[in-house]
């Protein structure tokens, strides 16, 4: 079996009204995901607003997030960063503070080669105890990770797994079928609204920041596709393609990343998760007008009455 499966959402981080981490409100998110029969936690993802954490706020963020699972599902943990040497710093952290896995973006800002690409994740394994996760995120990292690199780093044993956001799903088969040997090696999408159909083509799970709203939503979608009833699952996962509609409500006046987050936090809030919808600066988050509309998605998909 593959070292992690299920439903692994990325946490939302909220905020106070002086751009700090909400901690009470940070708990009913845990609660909240773990009420929700998630198999996994993922802290500082992208859903995390990770980048705008420094070192510090990421440790809290991490020791206090291990300390409220305590144990009840596994902990992915974050240690994005453009360099190699400040990516072991943040892993060695959350090592020591218990996470059961890092994820590690390839490098950014600076303009590296695949081949370096494959030396970094190597420098990154070579530092820990803890398993790799290879995260694909190009439109935030600006660089692709390549079919062949993916499958190097698998097959050699430096990434435990791939948490493909990539959105090409095509080059996500290819990896899934160049590491069918590999029976401890896993690979999840990111994207929400594909689920159903990734699942259906071996994927062995899904992180979607989505799941934040709709924990029990995503959950079901598993479930059902776990046992073969892909009619059941498509029409789940085309309630929750509703659902995802939210992202782009405040287009184009917020930037993709804020549309995305910002609903997500705006709909836990009306849920009554977080206390704010406040994003880190200089991102922007949804008004008031915005925030209606919200709402009217979420009574349309059945989580308000």
């Amino acid at each position: 079996m593959p070292l992690f499966t299920g439903v692994v959402p990325p946490v939302v981080t909220p905020l106070t009204a002086s751009f700090e981490v909400d901690y009470p409100s940070f708990t009913r998110v845990i609660d909240h995901l773990l009420d929700g029969g998630v198999h996994g936690l993922f802290v500082l993802g992208s859903t995390s607003e990770v980048v705008f954490h420094d070192q510090a706020a990421r440790r809290r963020i991490v020791e206090h997030a291990i300390s409220q699972v305590n144990g009840r599902v596994p902990v992915f943990v974050g240690v994005i960063d453009p360099t190699t040497d400040r990516v072991i710093g943040h892993a060695k952290a959350a090592q020591a503070a218990g996470a059961d896995a890092v994820v590690v973006t390839a490098p950014f800002y600076t303009r590296t080669s695949q081949p370096e690409i494959v030396d970094h994740f190597r420098y990154i394994r070579e530092a820990l105890d803890v398993p790799v996760v290879a995260y694909d995120i190009p439109v935030c990292v600006g660089t692709k990770l390549e079919r062949n690199t993916t499958v190097t780093l698998a097959r050699e044993g430096t990434i435990a797994g791939l948490k493909d956001s990539s959105g090409d799903d095509g080059n996500l088969r290819y990896v899934m079928a160049d590491t069918a040997g590999l029976a401890d090696f896993f690979a999840m999408t990111g994207s929400e609204i594909v689920v159903d159909s990734v699942l259906a083509m071996g994927a062995h799970g899904v992180v979607p920041g989505l799941g934040n709203v709709d924990p029990h939503g995503y959950v079901r979608l598993w479930n059902l596709c776990q046992a073969g009833d892909f009619a059941a699952a498509r029409k789940e996962q085309e309630r929750l393609c509703r659902l995802f509609e939210m992202v782009r409500v405040s287009l184009p006046r917020t930037s993709p990343g804020s549309a995305g987050v910002g609903a997500f936090k705006t709909a836990m809030r009306r849920l009554g998760v977080i206390d704010t919808n406040i994003m880190a600066r200089p991102q922007r988050p949804l008004n008031d007008e915005e925030a209606s509309v919200i709402e009217g998605i979420l009574r349309q998909t059945q989580l308000l009455s």
